[in-house]
């Protein structure tokens, strides 16, 4: 996108949105299986609906795991404590329609190839600290303020659910300013105005200045930008209450908020020999690093795979016409650098822990937790001096 003027837009949600309830779930069904067997399989979905939770899906492990002991924990830490948010943990039913996994599958992964045949993206960036679009990071940290507004009672009339959304201006490829803030925050109905249709201007102002302004740079903002707060007036009904939430409905909100492709495949639910989860982590490691390197301001990273073989069956590396170093070269160094095979992406990014609850809300990647080991940039030095010799 480079050398153009235009708007450009991600969107992010709280962890009690629907579908980020269910893929909390899940990784933590992957969680609990990993901590007792890492050996274990897992593909795990969940569906929510009023009052209602199934898991399913294809599970083998030689562990237990309470499900629905499991489920009502995430609905509780998420804060779906009380009916007047919709939805409550003490109170709702939850399904267990979990079987094994196929043979056919075992058999070819059980052997070191890849758990499925699919197309995997990794993406980053010069536009933030992170190494990911501006667009999307903001709209993680707006999200992540509505909640830490209502966790730490700042604003204590604040629900679980909510989205945050931000439009940026770029200018010659290169972000200007944010054009426009959407927020959507679940809220109790004592914020009402005297109407009992629209959330007071008060509450709105309080979102405002609470959540925008406190997570959103000043230098990102100006008298131009414009705010839209709970637009259809009010947000009371929310959660599972109002909409069915699905594991894997988020895959852009997971990822680069639609700043680069994505595979298809979601992540929340499956274990690493998945090339889903794997893959995209390790494809995201080898595009940060290359940045990081400065041999690209911005890179996108394709690797493929072919269900029950390990070598990946292409490796694409694309610097948006750069041309730093040609395409095809860094596709031989990436290659010469990085072990792809499932095993090893594995391995190198160690991931056979029970880590994957604190991926499933605000973002995979751009967060640089401890355990996040593919947010690392240790192989930028290796890829620079390689580079150099080029």
């Amino acid at each position: 996108m480079n050398g153009k003027h235009f708007l450009f837009t991600s969107e992010s949600v709280t962890g009690g949105h629907p579908d980020k309830v269910c893929d909390q779930i899940s990784d933590a069904v992957l969680d609990a299986v990993i901590k007792d067997d890492p050996k274990g399989r897992v593909a795990c979905e969940t569906f929510i609906t009023v009052g209602l939770i199934i898991i399913g899906g294809e599970i083998t492990t030689h562990t237990y795991v309470d499900m629905a002991g499991l489920a009502r924990q995430v609905i509780r830490d998420i804060g779906y404590t009380d009916a007047k948010y919709g939805f409550n943990y003490e109170t709702c039913s939850v399904l267990n329609a979990i079987g094994p996994q196929s043979p056919d599958i075992s058999q070819g992964v059980d052997t070191g190839g890849a758990g499925d045949q699919g197309l995997m993206i990794g993406y980053a960036c010069k536009e933030t600290r992170e190494l990911m679009p501006l667009p999307i990071s903001l709209s993680h940290k707006l999200a992540m303020r509505l909640r830490d507004v209502r966790e730490k009672e700042i604003l204590p009339y604040l629900g679980p659910d909510g989205k945050s959304q931000v439009t940026v201006e770029y200018v010659n490829g290169k972000p200007a300013r944010v054009d426009t803030v959407v927020i959507a925050a679940q809220h109790t109905d004592d914020v009402l105005d005297r109407s009992g249709h629209n959330m007071s201007r008060k509450a709105k102002r309080e979102i405002i200045e609470e959540v925008i302004k406190q997570a959103v740079p000043a230098r990102w903002l100006d008298r131009r930008t414009k705010y839209y707060v709970n637009e259809t007036g009010k947000f009371v009904v929310g959660g599972p209450q109002s909409d069915t939430g699905m594991t894997g409905r988020k895959i852009i909100v997971d990822t680069y908020g639609g700043m680069a492709p994505h595979g298809g495949g979601a992540f929340s639910g499956k274990d690493p020999s998945k090339v889903d989860r794997s893959a995209s982590y390790m494809a995201r490691y080898v595009a940060k690093n290359i940045v990081a390197a400065d041999l690209a301001d911005e890179c996108t990273v394709q690797l493929a795979y072919a269900i029950g073989v390990a070598e990946p069956v292409s490796v694409l590396v694309h610097t948006h016409g750069e041309e730093k170093i040609e395409d095809s070269k860094l596709s031989r160094l990436v290659r010469d650098t990085f072990d792809l095979t499932p095993r090893s992406i594995i391995k190198t990014l160690k991931l056979l822990r029970p880590i994957y609850r604190k991926t499933a809300a605000y973002g995979h990647f751009g967060r640089n937790l401890k355990e996040f080991t593919w947010e690392k940039t240790d192989k930028a030095a290796e890829l620079k001096r390689k580079a150099n010799r080029l």
